[in-house]
């Protein structure tokens, strides 16, 4: 009998990490669900029948010592992130800076680096980096996510040459604009007016969902199949700066 694939997802007690734990469960993935929300992932897990721990991925110590006990892991789903603030550079405060790039840029180096020697043990590794489109493109008022994406697109580019030739995928995935649950929230320190207007007018935005669905994707392609990097945009939006609104 085949031994069941093993999925861990950070960042899972909401929005696109919630919907990717459902979706993999449901392609019959092992799902190991990790995220700050105990609360969350331990009802999320009883749901999907995966396993829940507690997991800050910006303490290393913490995420060594989870790699330590969680066993086989096939796919590492790199999805804690998110931004912090839409000032200008100019006005930019340092600390959210800071909180941007610990999370988007050193929880997924933590995480790879901890879960390398267990992906590489499967003979059939795959490791997922979810990024945005903003590491592609700059925008006003992006300055402090922008430059955490970017080195998070870098990592995953950098990472797929120094594994060439091992049995490990680096997969990137860059969303454009999805209306998860509480990205814009979160963006715009709790100030609801100021989230709902960044989608005013858009018939349909992307979804978590949509997104689960493309990492899914990229997942189970045949092993010799690497997805390098798949931009997912909603049709209503053709750039960063381009968004059609009703």
């Amino acid at each position: 009998m085949t031994e069941q694939k093993v999925a861990v997802v950070t960042g899972a007690s909401s929005g696109i990490g919630a919907a990717t734990a459902r979706r993999l469960a449901a392609e019959g993935f092992d799902v190991v669900l990790t995220a700050r929300r105990t609360e969350r992932i331990e009802a999320l897990a009883k749901e999907i029948g995966g396993r829940a721990h507690t997991l800050d991925v910006t303490d290393r110590a913490a995420v060594d010592a989870f790699a330590a006990e969680v066993g086989r892991v096939d796919v590492l789903v790199n999805n804690a992130g998110g931004a912090i603030g839409a000032e200008t550079v100019e006005h930019g405060d340092p600390a959210d800076w800071r909180a941007m790039y610990e999370v988007n840029v050193l929880g997924v180096l933590h995480m790879t680096q901890a879960l390398l020697p267990a992906l590489r043990a499967t003979g059939d590794g795959t490791v997922l980096v979810l990024s945005s489109t903003a590491a592609l493109a700059a925008y006003e008022g992006g300055g402090g996510y922008v430059a955490a994406k970017h080195a998070a697109h870098t990592i995953a580019a950098t990472l797929r040459l120094e594994l060439c030739g091992e049995p490990i995928r680096v997969i990137e995935i860059a969303p454009g604009m999805v209306k998860s649950e509480g990205f814009a929230v979160t963006r715009f320190r709790g100030d609801e007016d100021k989230a709902a207007a960044v989608y005013a007018g858009v018939a349909e935005p992307l979804t978590s969902e949509d997104i689960a669905d493309t990492v899914a994707w990229a997942v189970t392609r045949p092993s010799h199949v690497n997805i390098d990097l798949l931009v997912v945009r909603p049709r209503a939006q053709a750039a960063n700066h381009k968004v059609h609104r009703a």
